[in-house]
């Protein structure tokens, strides 16, 4: 496992341990604070545990070297981990929405007044998770981890919805309480507007979209930098877990002998790779320059 795996592992077994610790305070706190929302959280982040464990089998899993079987790697079973993760998140939110609008039509309590100092802890320590893990995904390229990112994101979320409705039913009193309820239906329906966000970009993954323009500017702009490549053409990028694959066609003087060419396609691949250590693989196809 190279450098930026072992990072993503790192970020992943700090989440699930994070995920835990406060899903045990925001279930204690929900309880004993007659909160349903604080609860719904708790349960959110019980599922932020399972998903994180997902991620990380994921990151493990896709960073197996190629074998006859898998010519490309193993590195599209990080998207396909983030379905899951996806899945995890959808259903997360929809046992919150039922369980809010039963809740909604239950007579209770109202909640305690200290739900809010949990709530006000919870959110700053979410969102700097939301951004520590987010920072990592953009780096080392990882849809799992953005994936995984998002769900300190949504938490943080859920608890500000939970904050702002406890505080609603704390502030107008009796007749209010079920507004901490509909802090957590509305919760739900942020959770499901981020699981889409979510879902479009791995999606785009698995079809082979074309999200690398400033990746394909860059493998354009090293390629002239070797001797003998007069231009290029197409240029393909695919992205399989953290790491690329391209097919590029270049342009070298077709007078050249096959040897000199085979010489310049290897001389491109191995500048590609040094210069832009996030590519896997490089292909080259040679097209003759026309004087």
């Amino acid at each position: 496992m190279d450098t930026h795996e072992q990072q993503a592992v790192n970020t992943t077994i700090k989440s699930i341990a994070g995920n835990a610790a406060l899903a045990i305070i925001k279930g204690l706190g929900g309880y004993f604070g007659n909160s349903y929302a604080l609860i719904a959280d708790a349960i959110e982040s019980t599922s932020d545990i399972f998903s994180s464990a997902l991620v990380l089998f994921g990151i493990k899993y896709s960073s197996k070297p190629p074998d006859s079987n898998h010519p490309y790697g193993h590195g599209r079973a990080e998207p396909l981990i983030t379905f899951l993760v996806v899945g995890f998140l959808v259903a997360s939110a929809t046992i919150i929405a039922i369980e809010s609008i039963r809740n909604i039509n239950t007579p209770h309590e109202l909640p305690k007044p200290f739900t809010l100092i949990i709530l006000s802890v919870i959110i700053f320590i979410k969102e700097l998770f939301y951004r520590m893990v987010v920072k990592k995904g953009q780096l080392l390229n990882s849809s799992s981890l953005k994936a995984d990112a998002w769900h300190h994101r949504s938490d943080a979320i859920t608890s500000l919805t939970a904050f702002i409705g406890i505080s609603v039913a704390l502030i107008l009193g009796k007749g209010y309480e079920t507004a901490d309820d509909w802090a957590a239906l509305i919760a739900a329906i942020v959770i499901l507007y981020n699981s889409y966000l979510i879902f479009r970009p791995a999606l785009g993954e698995i079809m082979d979209e074309n999200f690398y323009d400033e990746l394909i500017n860059k493998i354009r702009q090293v390629s002239l930098t070797v001797n003998g490549v007069d231009g290029t053409e197409k240029c393909y990028v695919r992205k399989t877990g953290m790491k690329f694959h391209v097919d590029l066609h270049v342009r070298i003087d077709g007078n050249l002998s096959v040897m000199n060419g085979h010489a310049i396609a290897h001389e491109l691949k191995s500048t590609l790779k040094k210069e832009l250590p996030e590519l896997a693989g490089v292909l080259i196809h040679i097209e003759p320059t026309e004087y």
